[in-house]
């Protein structure tokens, strides 16, 4: 990719639908400001039409990387940190999609707040790509700050721990401070929470702004919807609050530590996956999921 150099970067790790694929990357092309530039970061997915499909765009702005060999989740938003050089970089979900307007209000957020994380406002879409709001987000909602808001230590740590109102796909981050914390390699659900959570403690401004300009879509087939069904996304759930709530302490920050060791939102979601466990006699998945809801 050659031309100047944008604020903003999107790198989508692939490995999905390549009709998402097309959406999302359809999504970033139509965006009112041009002023941006993608990678798709393969992580060998079966589409080997791939590269011929980006070609036939002839759009400068996009690029393909390939994956030497399959790097998981975790460690392909990592690699989606290092292959990107703008100052602020979004990690774009494959299957999610940008609304015309994403671009040019992250630009006025970043212009205004030079935050270190940007979360704009976020409508839901299902398979089809139709407008919904289950329930999770109906609570995610109800939690977050209302309006525009520039959010920053003990509060916005112990209001995300209580129960985690972003949507990773949609942030924007300060990719220099982003690439330095780092996503944390013990975990491949609860990775982007973590992150958000690091750069707080460590000083970073989170803004929150209600403008709608990107779509998340949430479907059966997700990586952290397969995990939550069969138990195993509250395990390292509990790993993760149990380790933000010893360090929350550390810093003197008790509020944080309350809302990590009570995980309230969390322990609501497992409940609400016991009746399917129940129902498929998965003992495996109802223990795991009872451990998390009860457990201290």
């Amino acid at each position: 990719m050659t031309g100047p150099q944008p604020l903003v970067e999107f790198v989508i790790p692939f490995y999905g639908a390549p009709d998402y694929l097309h959406q999302a990357v359809g999504s970033l092309r139509d965006q009112g400001v041009p002023d941006w530039r993608a990678t798709i970061l393969d992580d060998c997915y079966p589409y080997p039409g791939l590269d011929d499909w980006v070609t036939s765009l002839h759009d400068p702005r996009i690029r393909v990387l390939h994956n030497a060999t399959t790097l998981g989740v975790n460690a392909n938003f990592s690699r989606a940190l290092s292959v990107a050089t703008a100052e602020y970089v979004v990690i774009l979900g494959c299957d999610d999609r940008l609304l015309p307007t994403y671009v040019e209000t992250v630009h006025r957020l970043v212009e205004t707040t030079r935050a270190q994380v940007i979360q704009p406002g976020v409508r839901i879409i299902d398979r089809a790509g139709d407008a919904r709001l289950p329930l999770v987000d109906r609570v995610k909602r109800s939690s977050r700050p209302r309006g525009r808001a520039v959010l920053r230590g003990e509060d916005p740590v112990a209001s995300l721990l209580r129960g985690n109102w972003c949507y990773f796909p949609s942030l924007c981050w300060h990719r220099e401070t982003a690439a330095r914390i780092g996503f944390r390699a013990d975990y491949q659900v609860v990775q982007d929470l973590a992150l958000l959570v690091d750069v707080l403690l460590a000083g970073g401004t989170l803004v929150v702004d209600d403008e709608v300009c990107f779509e998340y879509r949430r479907h059966a087939a997700s990586l952290s919807s397969v995990q939550a069904v069969s138990g195993g996304r509250f395990e390292e759930e509990r790993a993760y609050f149990a380790d933000i709530t010893r360090r929350a302490q550390d810093v003197g920050w008790s509020r944080a530590a309350r809302a990590g060791r009570a995980r309230v939102m969390s322990r609501a979601h497992a409940l609400t996956m016991l009746p399917t466990a129940v129902r498929t006699a998965d003992v495996g998945a109802v223990t795991r999921l009872a451990r998390h809801a009860f457990a201290s």
